[in-house]
């Protein structure tokens, strides 16, 4: 049954993606197929609903259905209809509009089985498809230099987590014998003795191919340059693609986090990649460059949860974080009117007093909400919450009158409630056993709580005491991004050169689009 429901479900996109490629103009039409593709997801998604609901996890030989997967399918469907919607309007009357929704639907289908697929081959030949599609709709625009070094930088990093994935799933296949992820999955949960040189190799390469595929520093320079390509592939790449880092090592935690090398190679090169991009962001001018860096930090925060073995933590960020992203992007001109106002707004430093009571506040609401829950578990995750809900706090309480800090507590409150009971809930259907999750105060915590501190301090320094010599050469070094991509660039161009579309050719090609849309028009 699950094998059939779910093959409907990819026969959806090849109809659809069919049709797309060869439909009218007409807006209407390509709606209707846009509409009839959600609700073929929505029927599926509710059929497979129903049936975990009541079984527990469904598996078959090629497909899975279990409360992870569910979730992130649903959140494909969800994120499917609303950037076809959006496709549809912002591409009228482009000429070669018909490929672009051929390989969106093809990117798509491929993230679908990737999701749901429960065999090593499938989920690597799906993983291969992702980035093959995703290529072509990086280089829709091919004759823009920087979208073609952009797309020429992300294949060759694909080509190597590919190439690392593959050697991970014949090292577990020599090593058990299985293809099936859920037997894998249970063989490493009860598995108690000590792991062979094959497996910490297939743990290590998983890690690698996680942070190849979240843009990890310092492979990250292709995230900020595909905002040359349609807005929509930056919202599809940015809310969901990017996310499947995330989303392999809670499918491979249980090997990967029984080996420490590779637990604290996530550990260290995502939580350094958080702390720098997420002051990088602080540095940027451009909107959808800052929006990049702050995926590139999101998505470094994600994977150091996983590693930490909050489950429930990573899969709630992915879910909060592709709504989000994929909102920012889509709607980026507002934003950029809201960024405006706020820059040309005075910035003024909230008093001492009013950043004590703000801490005062943040930590008795945080440790408020943990009792509650009964969490127990590193703490710097909490610690996180107290620093930027203290910031919150003490913005707000400078910008209102002391008669409003009652209305801004409260709204604290309900934040803080609705966070914690999302992660209590989360917890009772995708938590680790309690030997892979980190615990208070050991190395990964403490680690992490020290990133977290450092973050607070410099972020502090960046906005209000940007006069400072040393602070103004630490601004424009993190405006530089530490020239990492500059240096990655020219190692890329060095061992496979790319010829780039001359700046002569694309001003021709871009006048000869408007005279072709113009005449169209009249």
């Amino acid at each position: 049954m699950i094998n059939i429901l779910v093959v409907l479900l990819l026969l959806h996109f090849l109809i659809a993606a069919s049709f797309m490629s060869k439909a009218s103009r007409s807006n209407a039409g390509l709606f209707r197929i846009a509409n009839g593709f959600a609700i073929g997801v929505a029927i599926c998604i509710a059929f497979g609903w129903g049936s975990w609901a009541t079984q527990g996890d469904i598996t078959s030989s090629l497909f899975e259905i279990n409360f992870l997967r569910l979730s992130v399918v649903s959140l494909i469907g969800f994120m499917s209809f609303i950037l076809l919607r959006y496709s549809i309007h912002y591409l009228h009357g482009e000429k070669h509009r018909g490929r672009y929704f051929r390989y969106l639907l093809t990117t798509l289908l491929s993230v679908t089985i990737v999701v749901l697929s429960n065999h090593l081959v499938l989920f690597w030949l799906a993983w291969v498809g992702i980035s093959l599609s995703l290529h072509r709709l990086l280089l829709f625009y091919p004759n823009r230099p920087r979208a073609a070094l952009a797309a020429h930088k992300k294949f060759i990093l694909a080509r190597l987590a590919e190439s690392a994935l593959l050697g991970a799933f014949i090292c577990i296949y020599l090593s058990t014998g299985m293809l099936q992820l859920n037997d894998i999955t249970n063989y490493y949960l009860t598995h108690s003795t000590t792991l062979t040189v094959l497996e910490q190799s297939a743990a290590g390469l998983l890690a690698i191919v996680a942070l190849i595929k979240c843009a990890q520093l310092p492979v990250h320079g292709w995230l900020m340059q595909v905002v040359e390509s349609p807005t929509p592939v930056s919202a599809l790449l940015h809310a969901g693609i990017i996310n499947l880092g995330g989303f392999l090592v809670m499918v491979f935690g249980p090997l990967i986090l029984r080996i420490e090398a590779a637990k604290w190679l996530i550990l260290i090169v995502a939580g350094i990649t958080t702390l720098l991009a997420a002051l990088i962001m602080t540095t940027r001018i451009s909107l959808k460059v800052r929006l990049a860096w702050s995926t590139c930090a999101q998505m470094g925060l994600m994977l150091v949860e996983c590693a930490l073995g909050l489950y429930e933590l990573a899969l709630l960020h992915l879910l909060a974080h592709s709504a989000y992203k994929a909102h920012a992007f889509l709607n980026s001109s507002q934003w950029i009117h809201e960024d405006l106002t706020r820059r040309l707004s005075d910035q003024l430093e909230p008093p001492l007093w009013q950043w004590l009571i703000a801490l005062a506040v943040a930590t008795g609401l945080t440790t408020a909400a943990a009792v509650v829950i009964e969490y127990q578990g590193p703490i710097s995750i909490w610690g996180l919450m107290v620093g930027a809900l203290t910031v919150w706090l003490a913005l707000r309480f400078e910008a209102q009158a002391p008669s409003s800090y009652f209305r801004i507590i409260t709204a604290a409150v309900v934040l803080l409630a609705a966070y914690s009971a999302q992660k209590w809930l989360l917890h009772l259907v995708v938590a680790l056993p309690n030997d892979l999750r980190a615990q208070a105060l050991d190395g990964a915590d403490i680690w992490l709580l020290s990133l977290v501190v450092l973050l607070i301090v410099v972020n502090y320094l960046l906005y209000y005491r940007a006069h400072l010599v040393t602070v103004q050469k630490l601004s424009r070094v993190l405006y530089a991004g530490l020239y990492l991509d500059e240096w990655m660039t020219r190692l890329t161009i060095l061992l496979w050169p790319v010829h780039l579309p001359s700046i002569k050719k694309q001003k021709h090609l871009a006048i000869h689009r408007y005279a072709a849309g113009h005449e169209e028009q009249k």
